[in-house]
């Protein structure tokens, strides 16, 4: 959620730029494909730094709840991280983040070079 919202953000801080490159000549679909990677970059980063935090918070936070009501756990609880796992999370984040990104950037893209430059 917080991809989207950034993606909104940036993409409505962005409008009078969008503005000046549709008057010169940028059709709506550049417009649009100008914006999803730099959202996707956004997405990328987190996936990056979210992943190894939410490994590292597992196994801060698992084991010590275990020992505090005095339980064993089982492995299955335990040994959750797989490559292929950490592989899925990361492209889902992607794929997220390209979603995310794409109706603000196409509602970007939508308005004349008039309307742009009207709005504040």
């Amino acid at each position: 959620m917080r991809t989207a919202n950034t993606a909104v953000l940036n993409t409505h801080d962005r409008r009078r730029d969008l503005g000046m490159l549709k008057s010169i000549g940028m059709t709506p679909r550049q417009v649009t494909v100008m914006t999803v990677p730099s959202m996707t970059v956004l997405g990328a980063i987190g996936s990056v730094l979210g992943v190894p935090l939410g490994i590292a918070a597992h196994e801060a936070v698992v084991p010590r709840m275990a020992a505090r009501v005095d339980i064993t756990l089982p492995s299955f609880v335990t040994d959750v991280w797989h490559a292929s796992r950490l592989a899925e999370l990361a492209v889902t984040g992607l794929v997220i983040s390209v979603l995310g990104a794409l109706v603000p950037a196409r509602r970007a893209a939508r308005p004349t070079v008039a309307e742009v430059l009207r709005s504040r």
